[in-house]
């Protein structure tokens, strides 16, 4: 059976690959292996996901959930160079290319790199989360993605998700708005949906 990019300590042999690529006319370096999610490029959703993320936030940290190889936390430490970030990804090789990765385009200083799968080692609260969730992991991984933020989000937070109208992103959207009370389709590009909530405190069902 072929490993899959979530696979926690994945054994495909390495085949590690140097590139650069412009997230927010940053041009940023990164290095990708074998049994990484989009090792040879920045994936469309994830771009588009973070081309509409709102900056306006509470203060705190922010988490890339689900983190890859790290352009996501990568490239908004660099344009918010006052914020830390913590990079959660259940793929070890993937945990120790963010942790390269965040050298290498000077924002290592910002940048936490845990494995965990989901919010298992996740601890605090924080300012935003992001998520491009692995939609081949299944619906249930999707679903706890989206379900835990709402125990790691200070108030005024936000959780931002990338998913394809055709992988999921109706029932997404209608699970955030159980959730959180609101929701908003802040983007749509190419069959992607870029979808908010903020967490506003307790909603009552």
């Amino acid at each position: 059976m072929a490993e899959h990019y979530y696979t926690a300590n994945p054994t495909t042999a390495h085949d590690e690959h140097t590139w650069t690529f412009s997230l927010f006319d940053d041009p940023l370096t990164f290095t990708t292996d074998a049994g990484v999610f989009s090792k040879g490029t920045v994936d469309y959703g994830t771009r588009t996901m973070l081309t509409a993320f709102n900056q306006n936030i509470p203060a705190g940290k922010i988490l890339d959930l689900g983190a890859g190889y790290g352009p996501v936390a990568i490239s908004l430490a660099k344009v918010m160079p006052n914020r830390e970030f913590v990079a959660a990804e259940i793929n070890e090789r993937a945990v120790e290319l963010v942790a390269r990765n965040a050298e290498q385009n000077q924002v290592g200083q910002q940048i936490t790199a845990i494995q965990s799968d989901r919010y298992e080692y996740v601890s605090g609260k924080f300012a935003a989360i992001l998520t491009n969730p692995p939609v081949r992991a299944g619906k249930q991984i999707v679903t706890d993605m989206i379900s835990g933020a709402v125990d790691h989000l200070v108030t005024d937070g936000t959780l931002t998700v990338v998913l394809q109208k055709k992988q999921g992103a109706p029932s997404a959207k209608k699970l955030m708005a159980e959730l959180f009370g609101n929701v908003k389709t802040i983007a749509k590009d190419k069959g992607y949906y870029i979808l908010e909530s903020s967490y506003v405190g307790t909603v009552n069902n």
